[in-house]
């Protein structure tokens, strides 16, 4: 089963402006071939089918605990998404809808990913950047357990390739923190599918890493994670699950060119940040057209509850 945080696994910072074409980029990130839609899916369904899993129970942890955070991966591209597609926070949300027949959208027709805003309301959904829909074509699970893992560590790295090369498109804080904080933490995964894959092969697979061939350090919304040691720790994500990974992800083997240190694992999950409000746009219908009964009706319940 899974417990739901109300926090995102990191803070992200407010983006500067509204921008749905940095946006569509991000969705890249979420529906995309090795987006997070995929990682995660890979991992919870190949956790599901897991054969022998009490004789195999470090790697079936393994898969079971980054299951966990991919689930937070999707949400924290998702956020990132919408945060981008509606722009700085401000009180529109306290006026009414205006008028409609002034077209105040009539700049939308030319956005790349105008569907976002037509269908979404400005959210996140599993699509890539073109709004094609992600699917389960893009799921393996064969039941065996080299394969899954051998697959499992190509697409961490397609999904490093894929992170690099959405960064390179953006210049808003809020996608290229999010392209930040994923590089580090799929770098996690990658060399932590290696080095399982090495128990049970004998093989040094970790030493293709990092893949692509450049170091994080390069990449300045990774330096404060590296610093705090992020590229050297694997969470559990369960107060008393998964914590013989400890078997797998042991020893001082950071990667080539990230800090040096002891691989760390972490019983329960990171400390999170505030996941941010998005503004209403009553003339988008969001949350509704004219929104004040809903707010002190809200606002009520919320009283009651405390």
């Amino acid at each position: 089963m899974f417990l739901r945080v109300d926090k995102l696994q990191v803070e992200l910072p407010a983006p500067t402006a509204q921008d749905p074409n940095a946006a569509a980029a991000l969705q890249e990130l979420l529906g995309g071939k090795y987006g997070e839609m995929s990682t995660l899916n890979n991992y919870l369904f190949q956790s599901f089918n897991f054969r022998s899993k009490d004789k195999l129970k470090p790697f079936y942890s393994l898969v079971a605990a980054i299951t966990a955070e991919e689930l937070g991966h999707v949400e924290l591209v998702s956020n990132g998404v919408a945060m981008l597609n509606n722009g700085p926070d401000d009180d529109s949300d306290e006026e009414d809808g205006g008028d409609l027949s002034d077209a105040p959208y009539e700049d939308m027709k030319d956005i790349r990913l105008a569907q976002a805003f037509l269908s979404n309301g400005g959210g996140s959904t599993p699509v890539n950047s073109n709004g094609v829909s992600w699917n389960n074509d893009f799921v393996t699970t064969t039941g065996n357990v080299i394969v899954d893992l051998l697959h499992n560590f190509h697409l961490e790295c397609g999904a490093r390739l894929h992170k690099l090369r959405v960064y390179s498109t953006l210049s808003d804080p809020t996608g290229r923190e999010v392209c930040g904080y994923l590089l580090v933490r799929g770098s996690v995964h990658a060399h932590a599918y290696a080095l399982a894959l090495k128990k049970l092969t004998g093989v040094d697979i970790d030493k293709m890493l990092p893949t692509p061939n450049i170091n994080l350090d390069q990449i300045p919304e990774c330096a404060k994670y590296l610093a705090e040691g992020s590229h050297r720790r694997l969470y559990t994500f369960s107060p008393d699950d998964f914590s013989d990974i400890k078997g797998i992800w042991e020893g001082d083997k950071a990667l080539p060119g990230d800090p040096k240190g002891p691989l760390e694992v972490v019983e329960g999950m990171p400390e999170g940040g505030k996941i941010h409000q998005l503004t209403g746009i009553p003339s988008a219908f969001t949350p509704d057209y004219a929104p004040e009964e809903m707010f002190e009706i809200a606002t009520k319940l919320y009283k009651k509850s405390r």
